[in-house]
């Protein structure tokens, strides 16, 4: 092929990717990594490959591992210009999930892909995912920035995480204790969390609600993007004195769907739905857009954000527990023999 000489050569930034914007980030990233650095991270941010030595004092130690994102939460942030939470949301989502199995998070990756680097969004979106990591006491040990013009429209971005936690096998909590009579603990989610949300979206159009509405003391889009509640320290801490037979993440589909996940296939959950009120923002989705009260259970948590079995005798110490922790926590209802499903009892 003849060069045109008329033309100038052409560079990366030509095509849309800023090498020296990525840089930039990365320099940023390191900074907010070193708030979550556990003394098993060797080395820093930087290299091809993370790496994490196990944790000493495990004799059988079991790894468990967690992958997610934030769904199209990550649409109402973008619309809304509110980027300094979701990132708390997409360590939540995995975290959350690993603890189910009595697992303590270690580390944490994230991915975030974009048309166009713009540092000021992404800086925000990190400073969310440090949090996030600080909050579950794992460390941030790496990541990848993907500029890919023409996949994203404008400053749209989209966000993937990646957590690994380690337990001790004869303490991992997999459903296999769980028996008749046990009793079901309700753990308050903070919101929607990061479920529902494309639901959530069609009732705002279906409604043509304003956001900046008040909902009880904040307004409907804070009250829609208020980030995850991350439940891992507390979990931890409850292991450590009392048995727990299952953990239950109540995630896209609701305590319907989720609880029969960690109960054995011979037992049902009674639910006593009498035992909480709704929050004012699952109350104003249902009225919004006229969904139907199973349908509600089935889409959202619908204020029951995690949900532990325990035996009997150690519901007053499951209680007083979470509340040292600063989680309230109270008896949503309990194990029986039956089909393997949820039961919802008014």
């Amino acid at each position: 092929m003849k060069k045109n000489d008329d033309r100038s050569e052409l560079t990366y930034k030509d095509a849309g990717v800023d090498i020296d914007a990525g840089e930039m980030l990365s320099k940023k990233a390191k900074s907010i990594a070193k708030k979550t650095r556990r003394k098993e991270v060797i080395g820093d941010i930087g290299g091809f490959g993370a790496l994490f030595a196990l944790p000493k004092g495990y004799e059988e130690p079991l790894l468990v591992s967690g992958t997610d994102g934030v769904g199209t939460k990550l649409r109402l942030a973008l619309d809304l210009g509110i980027h300094n939470t979701i990132g708390i949301d997409l360590v939540a989502m995995c975290v959350n999930d690993i603890v189910v199995a009595g697992a303590e998070p270690l580390f944490f990756l994230d991915y975030y892909a974009t048309g166009k680097l713009d540092l000021e969004i992404a800086a925000e979106v990190l400073q969310g995912i440090g949090e996030g990591c600080q909050l579950a006491g794992c460390s941030l040990i790496g990541g990848e920035t993907a500029e890919m013009p023409g996949m994203y429209n404008g400053d749209d971005y989209d966000l993937a995480g990646f957590a690994v936690g380690i337990v001790e096998k004869s303490l991992l909590i997999d459903g296999s204790n769980v028996e008749e009579g046990n009793i079901l603990i309700a753990l308050p989610s903070t919101g929607p969390h990061s479920n529902g949300y494309s639901l959530i979206r069609k009732i705002l159009d279906f409604s043509d609600a304003d956001l900046k509405k008040s909902l009880g003391n904040v307004s409907l889009g804070e009250a829609l993007l208020k980030p995850t509640q991350i439940y891992v320290k507390p979990i931890l801490e409850l292991k450590k004195s009392v048995s727990i037979n299952a953990v239950c993440h109540i995630t896209g589909g609701g305590i319907i769907e989720n609880l029969p996940r960690v109960i054995p296939s011979h037992y049902s959950a009674l639910i006593e739905e009498s035992s909480w009120k709704w929050p004012p923002i699952f109350s104003w989705l249902q009225a919004a857009g006229g969904i139907s009260k199973l349908e509600m259970y089935r889409t959202f948590n619908c204020g029951v954000g995690m949900v532990l079995c325990v035996n009997s005798s150690d519901v007053e110490k499951t209680l007083e527990i979470l509340e040292k922790n600063q989680l309230e926590g109270w008896k949503i209802g309990e194990i029986n023999k039956g089909p393997h499903q949820v039961q919802l009892i008014p």
